[in-house]
């Protein structure tokens, strides 16, 4: 007979040892014998070692003094950055007209900035700023010559804020010219598509520093008598051809992961070619490939530092400079390392920028 009163024992919670920070750590570094004895000596290096580093970079080192004679410990030396900051960031800018470059950076500052807030709800907005009027507002402050603002050659022109030109010039670029190449690859059309292909295999052929070298030497050979292109216009074209290239590719990839029938739909709804391109296919293609996208955005802003085989003195190439000047010695680490540091902090936006994009776009593709 059943008794009515009868009721289920309540759920009992797991195990302590099994959930919280106490399960992480016997689940990864003391699930086995072996796994618990690597634990030990990673554990053990990594204390010795960040110390090590630690106490170069912090606890030992010198921070306040003019030159290298306030360089007295056993630590590192990061007088040499504080006194050379203003080169590594404005090259040989005119002191008088560093307010513009502060100007650009502020204005970047603000247009990028905001698409990191999840709440902001002006991103498409500052999205075509970022990309119209950005671009016309920095060539203005930096090369001044209208306005009241006094001229300034490019090739006054240097250290991170070259760098960031380059960079951004060639990503806002690349960008469109990637995504056109890579339409016209797969287009119907034999001629485009042979001109399309024979432009992509072309570029991807030769390495950057090749491609650099023959815009600074060979391609004025080929202009028309009068005709020249300063330096840093040769490197922008040089860096946009090659890396739409590569961008090509990537969205060529994401092209070729959208099901048929995505066409078929749109080719049912009336839709010409390019309307459904940029209403239906696109938008998924591009969604698809955001990892391959910024993986190329990121290695072409490290590449912008090939740029000093042409006499373009960006970030990496003044801190190369300084290292040489007589009166530093020994702080080649410290360069390398701030320098280091500056391209991993960009780099490590642009990544963590995407994978929030992919957050926010995932719609049931992510396995």
């Amino acid at each position: 007979m059943t008794d009515s009163n009868w009721q289920p024992a309540p759920s009992l919670p797991p195990p302590a040892a099994t959930v919280g920070w106490i399960g992480w750590v016997r689940a990864n570094l003391i699930s086995s014998f072996s796994n618990s004895v690597l634990t030990v000596v990673l554990g053990v290096a990594i204390i010795y070692y960040g110390w090590q580093i630690l106490d170069w970079a912090l606890f030992s080192a010198d921070f306040a003094g003019v030159d290298q004679k306030d360089c007295e410990s056993s630590g590192a030396c990061w007088v040499f950055i504080r006194s050379r900051l203003d080169f590594f960031i404005y090259g040989f800018y005119p002191n008088a007209e560093i307010w513009r470059i502060n100007v650009m950076f502020g204005l970047l500052a603000v247009l990028i900035i905001p698409h990191f807030f999840e709440g902001f709800k002006h991103k498409k907005l500052f999205g075509w700023l970022l990309i119209t009027a950005f671009p016309v507002v920095s060539g203005i402050l930096l090369l001044g010559g209208i306005l009241g603002l006094e001229p300034v050659e490019t090739d006054k022109w240097g250290g991170l804020a070259l760098t960031l030109v380059l960079a951004f010039v060639g990503i806002v670029a690349a960008l469109p010219l990637g995504i056109l190449l890579a339409l016209g690859r797969r287009s119907d059309m034999p001629i485009i598509r042979g001109i399309c292909v024979c432009f992509i295999e072309l570029w991807r052929g030769v390495p950057l520093i090749s491609v650099l070298f023959m815009a600074s030497v060979m391609l004025p050979l080929f202009l028309p008598e009068g005709v020249n292109f300063n330096k840093l216009l040769r490197a922008l074209i040089g860096i946009t051809m090659f890396q739409s290239a590569y961008m090509a590719e990537v969205v060529r990839g994401g092209l070729q992961a959208i099901p048929k029938g995505q066409y078929e739909a749109a080719a049912a709804l009336g839709l010409g070619y390019w309307k459904s391109m940029r209403l239906i296919i696109l938008p998924q293609a591009l969604k698809l490939v955001i990892p391959g996208i910024v993986n190329t955005f990121i290695g072409l802003f490290k590449d912008t530092t090939l740029v000093l085989i042409i006499g373009l003195f960006e970030v990496l190439q003044t801190m190369n400079t300084s290292i040489t000047d007589p009166a530093w010695s020994n702080v080649a680490v410290e360069g390398y390392v701030f320098a280091g540091a500056v391209f991993w902090v960009f780099c490590y936006a642009m990544s963590k920028y995407s994978q929030a994009l992919e957050r926010k776009l995932h719609t049931g593709h992510k396995r």
